[in-house]
């Protein structure tokens, strides 16, 4: 297949996993259109292709005449806007719903012949969650406005710059304890971006993928205590892993999330009372990176490489 005459629009590319996903389609060959509020802060990912393959341009989810001209002539458009917390006019609504929605659309009346929504393993109808509930009537949306549409779930995603493992690891260096909401029971399946990116690249080769939910996990399920001991093994730091009962970690997330940029809302402790894990029947269909022929990277082999910088004394320090 022939890919370097092919566009693939990619709005929200310029995001933590967004850029795996354009390096991923430049390797490729296809010419890759990042679609961002701001394509002045967009210009680091041109390196990752060769010059004029990877192009910035403006579009907004809430201005729907934006993601139709970035959409113009693409082969394939991929959605990859997500929020975790609302601020003014971000909301879950806005953005995880009406905007995918938008965005589908958008690719349609393109002439798109596929379109990918990333979404999120727990997008639920019916959860308690408002986030999880926004993520599954974005997929709704989605499947209304284009036939075929592919929906991707990842599980918590991992990577150089991703906002779980650094976040804890910065923690660890001032804080005497982590906490372990809930006691840290909740399961998690930690997902490279990386592999996120190829999964993408792989869904573009089957036609058969269209119109499918894949669940995207890693190779290795465990305990939000076990990664937080993960972290402090790392980083070569002993602090105290302190259990925070539920009752307590929402009336914390209740003063934390009045913050200009929250630390924990009560949402965020909402989704943590689920584990984030590739479900049975995503498996049994092979709806899963080794469905597509990928064997998925573990925290034990990349994290280390990136949180070095929070050992006493750097990369050069024993673990």
């Amino acid at each position: 297949m022939n890919t370097s005459d092919r566009i693939v629009v990619v709005i929200g590319g310029s995001g933590f996993v967004g850029r795996h996903v354009v390096q991923a389609l430049a390797r490729t060959g296809y010419r890759v259109r990042v679609a961002v509020r701001r394509p002045d802060l967009a210009y680091h990912l041109q390196p990752l292709g060769f010059p004029g393959q990877i192009m910035p341009v403006q579009a907004n989810l809430r201005f729907p005449d934006s993601l139709e001209r970035a959409s113009a002539s693409a082969f394939a458009v991929i959605n990859m806007v997500g929020i975790l917390h609302e601020t003014g006019p971000q909301t879950f609504a806005a953005i995880h719903v009406n905007g995918a929605g938008a965005a589908a659309r958008a690719a349609r009346n393109a002439g798109a012949k596929r379109f990918i929504q990333v979404s999120a393993i727990g997008a639920d109808p019916q959860s308690r969650s408002a986030y999880a509930r926004s993520k599954a009537e974005g997929e709704a949306a989605v499947a209304g406005a284009f036939s075929g549409a592919t929906i991707i779930r990842p599980a918590i995603v991992f990577g150089p710059e991703d906002d779980f493992f650094n976040r804890f690891a910065a923690m660890a260096v001032w804080s005497p304890a982590l906490p372990l909401i809930g006691g840290g029971r909740t399961r998690f399946e930690p997902v490279y971006a990386g592999d996120v990116g190829e999964a993408v690249v792989r869904l573009f080769e089957h036609d058969s993928t269209a119109g499918q939910i894949f669940e995207l996990g890693g190779p290795e399920i465990l305990t939000f205590r076990q990664l937080m001991a993960f972290v402090l093994r790392t980083i070569g730091r002993r602090r105290l892993l302190l259990p925070v009962p539920w009752w307590l970690a929402y009336t914390q997330a209740a003063v934390l999330g009045l913050l200009p940029k929250p630390l924990l809302t009560i949402d965020q402790v909402r989704m943590l009372r689920r584990d984030t894990v590739v479900s049975e029947a995503a498996r049994h269909d092979r709806r899963t990176l080794e469905g597509l022929g990928i064997t998925p990277e573990g925290i034990e082999t990349l994290v280390p490489a990136y949180l070095y910088r929070y050992r006493r004394s750097g990369q050069y320090a024993e673990p």
